[in-house]
This record gives C-alpha cells, sequence and structure tokens, in this order.
C-alpha cells in the first residue's frame, strides 16, 4: 500500500516565513529569519505554466505558516482560475480554529488540508508547540472541516525522542475523523551535523510504536507515509516508508542548510536493493553509531 497522493502531480510553493507556533523540533527555527517567500511574480509564473501546459494538478501553499498570510484565500482562487484541480495547505491548524476561517478558504478553493498534530492531547501536543491551547483549535479546525463537502485532510506527525511513545495514541484520537485521508509520520533530523537539541531517538526504541501507529491508521482505511526511516527495520509495513516529496519552490539557501544533514550514510548503501531509504544521516550516527547490527540490506526490489 502507498500514500493516497501522486508527489508528481503537485507542485509545492513556500509562501510564507513568519509562526505563531515556537515548536521544539522546528527544523528551521535558526534560518526562518533570512529566508524569503517564494515572490509574488513566481507564484504567477508558476500559475502560467500550468494554465499553458497543464503540467500539475495540485498545487501546495506552505510556508512556516501559511495562514499568516492575509491573502491566502485569493491565492488559492488564482491558483484554481489557473487550471489547478486541487489546493492544499500545509499548517499548524491554529487558524482553523475559527470556522468561519475555514469556510472561506473551502470557498476560495483549498479541498485539502495539511494539518501538523504533534501530540495525542493537549498537554502533550501544547508541550511541543509551547503554545497553550493549540491543539483544541487545531482539532476544532479538523472537525470543523469533517463536517464539509469536498474536503480531504491529511495529518504530519514529527517523531522525535519527545514524542515517538505518542504515536498510536494521535492516531487513536484522530480516530474519528472521516475526511482524514493520509496521515504522515516524519521522523526528526536536525539540519546539522550534531543533534543539539536532543530530539533524535534511536530507530530500535522508535520502531514497536511507528509499527503500531502504521498498522492502526491502516485499519481505519487511511494511507500512511514514513519519512526518514531504515525501510530494513519496518519489514512487512515497507511499503509505508515513502521519502518523495511534489516539487518545492523554496529560497536556495534552505537546501544549503539541508545538505549539512548527510543522508544515505549506512554500511549496506552499496548492497542494499531500496530505492526509497535515505539511510541514516550525521547526526544519527554521531549520537548512535553506524547501527551495523540493526541494519540488513533489502534483497529485493519492490515493485
Amino acid at each position: 500500500m502507498t500514500g493516497r497522493y501522486d508527489h508528481a502531480a503537485y507542485v509545492s510553493l513556500t509562501m510564507e516565513f513568519r509562526c505563531n507556533l515556537k515548536c521544539v523540533h522546528c527544523m528551521i527555527e535558526g534560518t526562518m529569519d533570512r529566508l524569503a517567500p517564494e515572490s509574488d511574480a513566481h507564484f504567477e509564473a508558476v500559475l502560467s505554466e500550468n494554465l499553458r501546459t497543464r503540467r500539475w494538478t495540485g498545487l501546495i501553499l506552505t510556508g512556516s505558516e501559511i495562514t499568516l498570510r492575509k491573502d491566502l484565500p485569493e491565492l488559492a482562487r488564482r491558483a484554481r482560475a489557473s487550471g489547478f484541480e486541487h489546493v492544499r495547505i500545509q499548517t499548524h491548524g491554529m487558524h482553523l480554529g475559527q470556522p468561519s476561517f475555514c469556510r472561506r478558504l473551502v470557498e476560495a478553493g483549498v479541498d485539502e488540508f495539511f494539518v501538523s498534530i504533534a501530540g495525542s492531547d493537549a498537554a502533550t501536543h501544547d508541550a511541543l508547540t509551547l503554545v497553550p491551547g493549540s491543539f483544541e483549535k487545531a482539532m476544532r479546525g479538523l472537525e470543523t472541516l469533517d463536517a464539509m463537502h469536498g474536503v480531504e485532510t491529511l495529518t504530519n506527525t514529527v517523531v522525535t525522542a519527545r514524542s515517538y511513545h505518542l504515536l498510536p495514541g494521535i492516531v487513536q484520537r484522530l480516530a474519528h475523523l472521516k475526511r482524514l485521508t493520509q496521515m504522515e509520520f516524519w521522523v526528526y533530523f536536525p539540519m546539522a551535523e550534531r543533534d543539539e537539541k536532543d530530539l533524535v531517538a534511536s530507530h530500535a526504541v522508535v520502531l514497536p510504536y511507528l509499527r503500531e501507529a502504521v498498522a492502526e491508521a491502516r485499519a481505519l482505511g487511511r494511507a500512511v507515509e514514513v519519512k526518514n526511516f531504515p525501510e530494513c527495520l519496518l519489514g512487512d509495513l515497507g511499503d509505508a516508508l515513502a521519502n518523495g516529496q511534489p516539487e518545492l519552490h523554496i529560497d536556495p539557501d534552505f537546501w544549503r542548510e539541508f545538505e549539512r544533514n548527510g543522508f544515505y550514510q549506512c554500511i549496506h548503501r552499496e548492497s542494499c536493493a531500496s530505492r526509497e531509504c535515505l539511510g541514516l544521516n550525521s547526526a544519527y550516527i554521531a549520537k548512535f553509531g553506524t547501527e551495523a547490527d540493526l541494519l540488513r540490506p533489502l534483497r529485493g526490489r519492490r515493485v
């Protein structure tokens, strides 16, 4: 079973670099102030290209927090007018707690909402976002959207040393949502050579909770994508690993920081048949070593 959405059919534009949460696992907090959002001219260029070529069916509007843009509904309307069949926003969900805001976005053409859920309840979620009330508002938004025709929701959870044990509980807490089509679990890595925040958890410790969450989400009929975890460890759930992403338009300085992570460091890299696995990164190896006794090369390719 793979993800529900074809990444190649979407293009993602980073249109905002402010955020009103202070998530402990934020990857770009050190660069947020100097990264520039995509310009309105670039936004229009992407729309013009799609109007001419129909290259993509979906547009993702993202950023540190895209809902801080006052013109978000107008961006969605313009995207729909240029031939995009779907407009998705990637958000922490705080502003979705206002039902009127949800309605404005849906009326403007936003039909997919990718919402970050950090914990399984208000106490655990808010302890990770560092903003009281953030869980309640995100949940209110998801439940508001759940009652709206033509809407699909997705969730993203960052898996850290402080959250891995919460994964099954998150699936259970969201089980009542009818329009939640896909859950994603992004295993944390710092954009640096060391885990200065002590948020990287060992794969062996994460594994049983991650497997339980994937299995429970699938039992609810949801697609699942796991990011940045060794495929060999997932075993019969290895098809949940999906490290691909839509084409991302973002300030080039982001990629210079991203490259510091040093992915693909696996002792089995030359002999493993996996096409999805990113191996280990520099911060993980500095903390836990190469995991030579844990990792195993895949011998056959998935179809």
